[in-house]
């Protein structure tokens, strides 16, 4: 029997998805609007965005997660964490699938949806995502970056204050999937938001 915690905003919303998996192979062992440590968890099902606490709780590659999503920055983060297995699945998805995808992710394997597939195969959808993902004043960010330019300098440069500057670099790492600054600079340049 898999062992399942749901995550979700709401407690209708929570209701409604413990409906949608109750069957003979899950049990729900929690749930709640954020991750809890609760013993014996083999599955997180993820309804909003990612927890901060799944990295700490992903760490010994004992957890699988499923996120309801159709973003492929849920993909990347997934995909840095350290876990047996993960899925993501469309909100708009059946109960079957839904099971599906949570049996899968417990057994070591990676589910995405077809629609998700295509566009993260398509180099070309990648771009436009990522153009259409990074807000203006991030791109900003992003050139100064590839500029060689550290934090105090972009903000002066910008008139903001470096705490700002952390912000803009944490949410460009997010949705380009980068985890450095030179992967970040490299990704935007593969992707022609900036230009070197």
């Amino acid at each position: 029997m898999i062992a399942l915690y749901i995550v979700a905003p709401t407690p209708a919303l929570r209701a409604g998805l413990r409906a949608l998996l109750e069957s003979a192979e899950l049990q729900i062992v929690g749930e709640g609007a954020g991750l809890r440590r609760v013993a014996g968890i083999d599955v997180v099902l993820v309804a909003d965005s990612l927890p901060p606490e799944l990295r700490e709780l992903s760490g010994e590659g004992e957890l699988a997660v499923v996120a309801l999503s159709d973003e492929l920055r849920v993909v990347a983060s997934l995909r840095d964490l350290a876990l047996r297995g993960w899925a993501v699945v469309s909100p708009e998805a059946s109960a079957d699938e839904l099971r599906a995808a949570v049996i899968a992710a417990a057994q070591g394997m990676i589910v995405i949806p077809h629609a998700l597939a295509e566009r993260l195969f398509n180099p070309r959808a990648l771009q436009d995502e990522a153009i259409d993902a990074l807000t203006p004043r991030e791109r900003e960010v992003l050139d100064l970056i590839g500029q060689g330019l550290p934090n105090k300098l972009i903000a002066a440069k910008l008139q903001i204050s470096e705490h700002t500057v952390k912000f803009h670099i944490s949410s460009i790492f997010s949705k380009l999937g980068a985890a450095s600054r030179t992967e970040a600079v490299s990704l935007g340049a593969r992707q022609g938001l900036i230009t070197l």
